[in-house]
């Protein structure tokens, strides 16, 4: 690690552990070092999905392990196949750091898990309604009587309750099937249901092989969230400062390497170039404020009741209390892209 870059690091850590505990990190009351502040070493799980192209492109690049490897820090890359795969890896213990839609970390936190979203990734437009044309569906209001596909706990799934609610057909009036993203495009294709809400980029590939996308609203898709477990963040937060000076560095690189990161989510995803550079330029909007805020609230104060009137959260004072202690902007707001070396 270079010596700027580790005065950076070592700043951005104790600007973010000020602010969790009053203290800079690793110093106790009386100013003397503490023992947090003196060890090294340790591993970082972080995911990385498809869904989310900066994750891809932290991988890719490395800058992670460069960054910690003179820390004794080891990183562990463990792949999210949706939002309720991230949550349970946060849940389980399994990653420090994974990416979920804004309505899946809302979910989480609402039922009790202790997450923070400690930045925002993306604003995408990555769920629609999907069918095939020999279905006959052309609206939300087909969907009377027929069975669709949509994984619990993502937003494809709450994309589809917000479309129903809109079009005035009751969740009761359809059949949802509990199955994950690409399975639900596999159930659509065979015939096994008559629609899925999809989700980018296996939506994006999907519309080469015929299916039709009915239903688009943007504002129906939440923002993406990066969140960590409160334990990591009280242990470590040097290590999520890290983490999020990288996801604001590929956030740059993003930017001006398009058709680097259509070839790395391509790869990734195995789908084609042309179907990745869709999904880059025209439905993920990376480019976006990486400080979680009232914009965010805004969305999930939208979204929320409707968990409760779904069941999936039991009140809507576990959905205030999610919504009034889930964001923690110290990280975002103190993110130093250049503190992360080549």
């Amino acid at each position: 690690m270079k010596s700027t870059a580790r005065f950076q690091f070592a700043a951005t850590a104790a600007i973010a552990a000020l602010a969790l505990s009053g203290c800079v990190a690793g110093e106790n009351a009386d100013g003397s070092v503490g023992e947090a502040a003196a060890a090294t070493g340790g591993e970082l799980t972080v995911d990385f999905a498809t869904y989310n192209p900066l994750s891809l492109i932290i991988k890719d690049q490395g800058w992670l392990e460069a960054e910690l490897e003179d820390e004794g820090v080891t990183v562990k890359w463990v792949q999210s196949a949706g939002s309720n795969k991230a949550n349970e890896l946060l849940r389980s213990g399994e990653a420090d750091v994974a990416s979920t839609a804004g309505s899946a970390a809302l979910m989480a936190r609402a039922n009790g898990s202790p997450i923070k979203t400690i930045d925002i990734y993306s604003q995408p437009e990555w769920s629609a309604l999907v069918t095939t044309a020999d279905t006959g569906i052309e609206s939300a209001e087909d969907l009377r009587g027929k069975s669709i596909a949509a994984t619990k706990g993502t937003d494809p799934y709450f994309f589809l309750l917000q479309s129903l609610a809109e079009h005035n057909v009751d969740p009761s009036e359809v059949t949802i099937q509990n199955i994950q993203h690409a399975d639900g495009w596999a159930a659509l294709n065979t015939g096994s249901v008559d629609a899925w809400s999809g989700l980018d980029p296996i939506m994006a590939a999907a519309e080469e092989d015929g299916a039709e996308l009915f239903y688009r609203n943007v504002d129906f898709n939440t923002y993406g969230f990066l969140n960590a477990t409160e334990s990591f963040l009280e242990e470590s937060p040097e290590l999520a400062q890290a983490v999020v000076n990288a996801y604001e560095k590929a956030r740059q690189w993003a930017q001006e390497n398009p058709e680097e990161t259509a070839a790395i989510l391509a790869e990734v995803a195995g789908i084609e170039e042309s179907v990745a550079t869709k999904v880059i330029t025209e439905r993920s909007n990376l480019d976006v404020n990486g400080t979680p805020g009232q914009a965010q609230l805004d969305v999930l104060e939208v979204v929320g009741p409707m968990f409760v009137e779904s069941g999936d959260v039991a009140s809507q004072e576990n959905i205030d209390e999610a919504l009034s202690t889930l964001l923690d902007d110290t990280y975002a707001t103190n993110a130093d892209p250049s503190a992360i070396g080549e």
